[in-house]
C-alpha cells in the first residue's frame, strides 16, 4: 500500500476508530527515522551502548566491536544523536511500534530500508515485530546486520523481503558456512568486497547488502 501524501498513514489496518495514524503521530511514538549519509533510504538507529552481544565484544581486542563505529565516534558522539537513539530505543515495547514504523517506512517510499546502523535486536518479540513491520512494507527492500547468533533459529519465519547478515565477531575471522548471509570484516584490502573505500565511504550503487544472491559481504576494517 502505498502513501498518497507524505503525511498521511501508510498502516493498512488504520489508526483508532478506522482513522488512519499520521505521520506526526507515528514519530511520537517510535521517534524519527535515522539517514545514513553512506546508504540508500533510510535507517533505524539506537545506542550501541544497548548492544547485547556487542558490549561483551567491545572488551576483546581484535573483535569487530572493539572499535566500534557508532560507539562516540563521528555523528553517533553528538548528544542530540544520542538522545534521538534512546528515544527509539525506548519505544520498542510500545503497543503500536509495528504500526507506526510502518507509516513511517513507507511514506518515505524508499526501495532500501537498514536496521541498526547502530545497535542490534533485543530480544525474540523485537525480532518479531521486525518481521512484522517488513510485512507491512512489502515494496521495501529490508537489510539487517546483526551480531545476535540466536536470530539463526528464527529464519524460517524471516519475510521475504528481509536479508538478516550475521556479523562474524572477530576480524579477520571466516564466515561460518551455516549462516546463507553473513558479513566480514579484514585487514586484507585484497578480501574486501565492500566498494564504500573506492567510492568516498558511500554505497552509491551497489546494493549488495540487500542482495540475497550475495553471501557474504567483506567489510575493511573501519
Amino acid at each position: 500500500m502505498k502513501c498518497k501524501e507524505p503525511t498521511k498513514s501508510c498502516h493498512p489496518t488504520g489508526w483508532p476508530a478506522g482513522r488512519p495514524m499520521t505521520i506526526k503521530e507515528a514519530e511520537a511514538i517510535t521517534h524519527t527515522l535515522s539517514k545514513p549519509g553512506k546508504m540508500p533510504g533510510f535507517a533505524y538507529s539506537t545506542p550501541a551502548h544497548e548492544c547485547k552481544t556487542g558490549t561483551k565484544l567491545r572488551a576483546i581486542p581484535n573483535s569487530v566491536c572493539s572499535n566500534c563505529y557508532a560507539y562516540k565516534r563521528g555523528r553517533y558522539r553528538f548528544q542530540n544523536v544520542i538522545d534521538a537513539q534512546y528515544k527509539r530505543f525506548k519505544s520498542l515495547t510500545h503497543p503500536k511500534w509495528v504500526e507506526a514504523m510502518a507509516a513511517q517506512i513507507n511514506s518515505k517510499k524508499v526501495k532500501y530500508f537498514r536496521w541498526h546502523d547502530s545497535g542490534d535486536v533485543q530480544n525474540l518479540d523485537h525480532l518479531n515485530n521486525i518481521y512484522e513491520v517488513c510485512r507491512l512494507t512489502p515494496d521495501v527492500k529490508h537489510w539487517m546486520p546483526t551480531r545476535e547468533a540466536w536470530t539463526k533459529d528464527h529464519l524460517t519465519s524471516c519475510p521475504d523481503n528481509l536479508i538478516i547478515r550475521f556479523s562474524v565477531p572477530m576480524i579477520d575471522q571466516e564466515a561460518p558456512a551455516s549462516w546463507p548471509h553473513t558479513s566480514t570484516v579484514t585487514t586484507k584490502p585484497g578480501q574486501r568486497t565492500c566498494p564504500a573505500p573506492t567510492q568516498g565511504n558511500k554505497c552509491k550503487d551497489c546494493r549488495a547488502c540487500w542482495d540475497k544472491t550475495v553471501k557474504n559481504i567483506c567489510y575493511g576494517e573501519h
